[in-house]
């Protein structure tokens, strides 16, 4: 096991397009969740250093910062430690706290530089706040930030995106994630704003392109199809899920994929601090570990080794895609051409047998 996942649940607010294992305050019981971490921690891990950490949410700076602290300084050793922080929560005391606790990435969610936009998707930061967030990150000495975007939000203009790009830019992060907003059916979100997303996804290919586009001109390398990072700032962390490595993941609903299997604990808060993890437990044959490497490893801009994995992708497709110029194969090799790659999920689904 070379990767770790950490689940803080804890949030000020669940935003109405989000649905991930939150839970809203609570701030009584953040000790006893740190507390059921470390538990977990200790049964499913030795304490030998791990490659990557990565602390995800929620919200993880929201949560207390002497817990906060506590958990870090009990992690395992790793090259790469991410934490995932809204704007609104990072003062320069969070900071340097993190900074001197051993994190060395930082993952912030902007989502946009636009009032309304930001309105829309229920954030609390305001475009100042984002900025100053960055600005307390930096002068703490980090010098592996990455800001996080949506694109396709209801009543999003192209100029708004443009706008969004331009001043994503000129905080010049080491990485910049942009995603294509995924409202899930159910949510508030979805039941408010249904319409005006069914009207949005018909642009999206367009404001794909156009992210594309602006970041490669500005200098990032397109190394995932929503990751875009500086020189060598890949995210190693999420690199070892597209490369299919195994990773425990710990907490609150997380899934870890470890030995041939996929678990994922129970989202029930109280079972959880309980000690009852309830996991279901998905194993994973030798096909379904093949086509998701082909799905998961396509998403990326390095040629995929076909070693093992012939008998995942339907050469009829391949045969396909390739007439079409989507899509390059060697002997040893594939790899999707720069349109294939804005295609991508309708290209990967033609090539899986």
């Amino acid at each position: 096991m070379r990767h770790l996942y950490v689940h803080l649940p804890f949030c000020a607010h669940r935003c109405g397009y989000c649905d991930f294992v939150t839970h809203v305050g609570r701030h009584e019981q953040h000790a006893a969740y740190v507390d059921a971490l470390l538990r977990e921690l200790h049964e499913e891990h030795d304490g030998s250093p791990v490659d990557t950490i990565f602390l995800g949410g929620g919200t993880p700076t929201f949560t207390a910062l002497p817990e906060l602290l506590r958990l870090l300084n009990a992690l395992p050793p790793a090259r790469e430690l991410t934490v995932e922080a809204n704007p609104e929560t990072v003062t320069p005391e969070l900071a340097r706290a993190l900074r001197e606790a051993g994190v060395t990435r930082v993952s912030l969610g902007a989502q946009s530089f636009q009032p309304h936009l930001l309105q829309m998707l229920e954030r609390r930061a305001t475009p100042e706040i984002v900025r100053a967030a960055f600005a307390h990150l930096r002068d703490a000495g980090f010098d592996n930030l990455s800001l996080d975007l949506i694109y396709g939000i209801p009543g999003q203009t192209p100029d708004d995106l443009a706008d969004d790009l331009a001043e994503a830019l000129a905080l010049a992060p080491e990485h910049i994630s942009a995603y294509e907003l995924e409202a899930k059916p159910g949510t508030r979100f979805t039941i408010a704003h249904g319409d005006e997303l069914a009207r949005q996804a018909d642009a999206m290919e367009d404001y794909f392109e156009r992210v594309v586009e602006t970041l490669t001109v500005a200098g990032y390398r397109w190394y995932e199809t929503a990751n875009f990072c500086r020189t060598d700032k890949r995210a190693e962390h999420n690199l070892g899920y597209w490369l299919g490595h195994d990773y425990l993941g710990i907490g609150v609903g997380a899934v870890s994929t470890l030995g041939g299997e996929r678990r994922r604990n129970t989202p029930k808060l109280a079972r959880y601090l309980d000690g009852d993890y309830s996991r279901e437990i998905e194993a994973l044959d030798d096909a379904t570990r093949a086509r998701e490497r082909v799905m998961l490893g396509l998403r990326l801009d390095e040629p995929l080794s076909l070693a093992g994995l012939r008998q995942a992708v339907d050469p009829a497709g391949l045969a396909r895609v390739e007439k079409l110029g989507l899509a390059e194969v060697t002997e040893d090799e594939l790899a999707l051409t720069p349109r294939g790659r804005f295609l991508g999920g309708a290209v990967t689904a033609e090539l899986l047998a």
